[in-house]
């Protein structure tokens, strides 16, 4: 069952998505499907996506915080699902769950929306996400709004960030227009869609342009005529 069967079949606790979600989901995760990993996600709520992601990531190690204190009811630690209680923008708080679990494969940003926290967590966790991870952050949407803390212009919104980081993703080649940073070295790709933004963590490797094919320059060519 994919994500979005499961989610128009739920029974169980309410999950609250945007239904253009789903397609990426499914683009990002299938992948994951059937491997052991550790996934956190930021912002419990009702606890209905924490079973969702336990039905489709059946051998993952699933952790989800919120700031809100009920919100530990929804863990099934016999299910390895886990609740921790906290700010996301709290970076002593975000070491001790990285303590405790473990770099983490997949992060999935679903908390306060606010751009100031987005922004903080993603700059905190990134750089502490396993090699060959992602992190996934939705209703990016929230960004434009000032009841957010947003605009479009605002330099937190994490739609400007990942604009500027662009440039770090290209710096080996921009002649000293930006210098190479961490991201330049740690970042695969940069997936954008309408509300929601995925980094691909990894070193692609060496970058070179080099030619195959075509003839010899030693080669004479031999033009038969009969």
């Amino acid at each position: 069952m994919n994500h979005y069967d499961y989610w128009v079949n739920n029974t169980g606790k309410k999950i609250t998505k945007w239904t253009h979600y789903f397609w990426v989901y499914e683009k990002h995760f299938a992948a994951w499907r059937d491997k052991e990993f550790k996934m956190l996600e930021i912002g419990v709520l009702n606890g209905g996506s924490l079973e969702m992601w336990r039905e489709y990531f059946p051998k993952a190690t699933i952790v989800g915080i919120d700031i809100t204190p009920s919100c530990k009811e929804h863990e099934q630690a016999d299910k390895n699902i886990h609740v921790r209680i906290g700010d996301q923008t709290d970076e002593k708080f975000l070491q001790e769950l990285v303590d405790e679990f473990g770099a983490f494969d997949l992060i999935l940003d679903d908390g306060s929306h606010q751009v100031a926290h987005v922004n903080k967590t993603f700059q905190f966790l990134f750089p502490k996400l396993a090699d060959n991870g992602i992190y996934f952050i939705e209703d990016t949407h929230a960004a434009y709004w000032d009841s957010h803390g947003g605009s479009i212009t605002s330099l937190q919104s994490i739609n400007n960030v990942a604009k500027d980081l662009i440039d770090s993703i290209n710096a080996d080649h921009t002649k000293g227009q930006k210098l190479p940073d961490y991201f330049t070295q740690n970042i695969k790709c940069m997936s954008v869609y309408d509300s929601i933004l995925v980094f691909d963590k990894g070193n692609v490797g060496r970058k070179a342009p080099e030619e195959y094919g075509g003839p010899k320059s030693d080669e004479v060519l031999v033009i038969r005529t009969h």
